[in-house]
């Protein structure tokens, strides 16, 4: 007896090695699968801007890596006794504006380098809405609780996505012609729009990044959203608030999207790198055991030993514990 529906999801005509360099960029979710990756040893950068949510936000974030375009001074703003980009999460803001204008600018700088050898880049679209601060017209990726009242609230057309997109995948395609873009659509249900306009907004992203992927070669969609909403489809795989979906949810759409990506030599690789990783989060009762030192210095080889077979592999962490 089946509880959900599943659906064949097709494989990627190519994979992803250990040896790439991946960057994740778009809504909470794309911060979730990005987790994944990191947490699996691969080199990953994810949200550099930190958090966006529509597409024309993330092109603007996507450009500025591509360019290594730098945030100048009077780019920031002063609001609650803290500086702020209108362009990034709030995570980079500050009381001290060189702190936060530094931080920002390193960031981006970073992703400049990683995205110039990127193998992949995933892009999540959360929401088509946009927003644009009104007495200047300046679109904004995030309102930093200023009043809503201070903005043009609007959905974008999928004529303009589509658009913005295909120039600048050509763009991506001039500084890396080998690069391949994963588009999903986060199936986090932003339900402050409204559950009817919610439902309009993913289907603007939907049809978006269907016809990209129909327009580009090496562009490819995974099903997240369908994932989430069409085969778990249970509130009982989100989160409390009924919006976000839960680790559980997320393991499930990972799992799915190893299946489609990976190689055999990098689910080979993941599974031998998985259980170290297990070992570090393994606590015993006694540390200073006879046992527990034969289990770290057990380890500590298996470590040298991947590091010795794949010399790009970052084991710093895990040789630090174990050694």
């Amino acid at each position: 007896m089946n509880f959900h529906l599943e659906f064949p999801i097709p494989a990627f005509p190519n994979k992803i090695e250990y040896s790439d360099k991946l960057m994740f960029i778009g809504s909470c979710f794309a911060e979730n699968i990005g987790e994944k990756f990191s947490d699996a040893k691969f080199s990953s950068i994810i949200n550099p801007h930190g958090i966006l949510y529509d597409p024309l936000s993330l092109s603007r974030s996507l450009k500025s890596y591509l360019n290594n375009t730098q945030v100048q001074e009077n780019d920031l703003f002063f609001s609650n006794e803290t500086w702020h980009s209108w362009d990034h999460h709030s995570k980079f803001s500050d009381p001290d504006r060189s702190r936060c204008l530094g931080n920002i600018n390193a960031s981006i700088s970073s992703a400049h380098a990683h995205i110039k050898d990127a193998k992949w880049v995933f892009i999540t679209f959360g929401s088509a809405f946009f927003y644009a601060l009104k007495d200047r017209n300046i679109p904004v990726g995030n309102c930093h609780k200023v009043p809503q009242k201070e903005f043009d609230k609007s959905l974008i057309k999928t004529e303009t996505i589509i658009k913005e997109y295909n120039k600048l995948i050509s763009e991506i395609r001039s500084l890396s012609a080998s690069l391949n873009i994963v588009f999903t659509v986060s199936p986090v249900r932003y339900i402050r729009d409204g559950v009817v306009e919610n439902n309009l907004s993913k289907s603007i992203l939907l049809q978006s990044v269907h016809e990209l992927v129909k327009a580009n070669e090496n562009v490819f969609y995974f099903p997240a959203y369908e994932l989430v909403i069409d085969d778990l489809r249970d509130y009982r795989f989100f989160k409390e608030d009924l919006v976000h979906p839960n680790e559980l949810a997320i393991q499930y759409v990972f799992e799915k999207l190893k299946i489609a990506s990976f190689s055999e030599a990098t689910e080979q690789l993941f599974l031998r790198i998985s259980e170290i990783r297990n070992a570090l989060a393994h606590r015993p009762f006694n540390e200073n055991s006879e046992a527990h030192k034969k289990f770290r210095t057990s380890y500590a080889l298996r470590c040298k030993q991947l590091v010795k077979e794949f010399p790009f592999l970052d084991l710093n962490e895990e040789l630090l514990y174990f050694s």
